[in-house]
Formats: C-alpha cells, structure tokens, sequence
C-alpha cells in the first residue's frame, strides 16, 4: 500500500513537471475520430456516451475506448481495453501495448472521463497525441483544452455542455 501510494506520488509529479511545458494545439478541424478514456471506479454507462456520440454523427468505428479499473483480477473478461495501476512504471511510462497504441492514435477529440485525479489516467491523458482534450474541471486544468465543471455520475450534462461547445467551435 504504501509503494503504491509512492507510486502515485512520483508519477503525478512527473505529469505535473511535463505540463508546464505544453503547448496548446489549436486547429478547426471538424471532430471524426474521438478516443475516450474511462475510470471504471465511478462510471458505467459507457454505452451511453457512445449512443450519444452516434446521436452526433460520429461512426462507431471511429471510437476508440480505454478503461481504467483499480484492481484486474485475472478471471476477468472484458469488452474493452482496460488497464491498471500495475501498468505504470514508476518513470510514467506503461508496459501494456494497449495503452500505448492508445496513446499513440492522433484522435481529433479526447474525452477524459473522469474527475478524480489518478496519475495512471493522468498520464495517458497527458501522453496522448490527441488533437484535442475534455474533460472534468476538477482536474488539473493544463490537462485540457476545454473542461466541464460537472461530476462523472451526471453524464448527460457533461454531454450536453460538450455538445453545445463543439458546435460552437465549428468541429461537429
């Protein structure tokens, strides 16, 4: 417990460090691949976000998602790419090729579902070559381009107020 807890220190500091130096991106593209990383701890429903998504004109093929769940036990199935604490090394980088070709994808849109600072999601957040990132305002706030100030568990705010600004900014 306590290595993990130290773990979870050192990492969130190198994201910490590494954010200082990043350089926001902007470009008018419209949206057509989105990748979403989920923190499995305080939301289920993944199946609406992607409805929602759909609803919007985003292909389903289009849509990547990785998962982030506190403990794997090794019975477990799933239908997603899920990922854990044991993943991360203590230099911040990941061992699992999951991750990493997730954060290698160039995604037009990143949608961080989560708001409760993890470093393991952190730092896929943060290594992400995403065009452009979203995600919670309890969250560090050099993480994102655009943030919502709502809670994980109200998904259809965050995805209304998500809507309406992507519209404005001409990308959907």
């Amino acid at each position: 417990m306590f290595l993990s807890a130290l773990k979870n220190l050192f990492t969130k500091k190198i994201v910490k460090k590494s954010l200082s130096n990043v350089k926001p991106e902007s470009t008018g593209m419209r949206v057509v691949t989105v990748g979403i990383l989920f923190d499995e701890t305080y939301f289920h429903d993944k199946e609406a976000i992607l409805a929602a998504l759909q609803s919007q004109g985003i292909a389903l093929e289009k849509i990547d998602i990785l998962v982030f769940k506190n403990r794997i036990r090794k019975q477990d199935v799933f239908d997603y790419p899920v990922f854990s604490h044991k993943d991360l090394s203590w230099q911040a980088t990941f061992k699992s090729s999951q991750v990493k070709d997730f954060i290698d994808k160039r995604f037009d849109l990143l949608i961080d579902y989560y708001d409760v600072e993890k470093s393991a999601l952190m730092v896929v957040s943060n290594l992400s070559k995403a065009k452009f990132k979203v995600g919670f305002a309890s969250v560090n706030k050099k993480l994102h381009h655009f943030m919502i100030d709502t809670h994980a568990e109200n998904h259809e705010v965050f995805l209304s107020e998500l809507f309406k600004y992507l519209k404005i900014l001409n990308k959907l």
